[in-house]
């Protein structure tokens, strides 16, 4: 499976609106590092962000909201909070 930009920044997305679990986003990430090929033009960024993600699990690490946004960045993306009643 190629992994590129969107779909890492999709996966994160998909998190960040409860989605997808942090278990969930953890084993995607564990998976993608193992099995995955990165988008060539981007292998760095990509690995340097799944690589992270997949130590959300672990105490030390953990996984907050300007993680989520940095990651979104980085990828070229901007996180935005939007409250609704809903």
């Amino acid at each position: 499976m190629g992994i590129t930009r969107q779909i890492t920044a999709d996966k994160i997305a998909d998190y960040l609106h409860g989605k997808v679990s942090q278990a969930e986003l953890v084993d995607w990430s564990e998976r993608a590092m193992m099995d995955a090929e990165f988008d060539a033009a981007d292998v760095e960024v990509l690995s340097d962000i799944i690589g992270r993600l997949g130590l959300a699990d672990v105490a030390e690490f953990g996984l907050r909201w300007q993680d989520c946004e940095d990651f979104l960045r980085r990828l070229g993306y901007r996180a935005t909070v939007i409250v609704s009643t809903q």
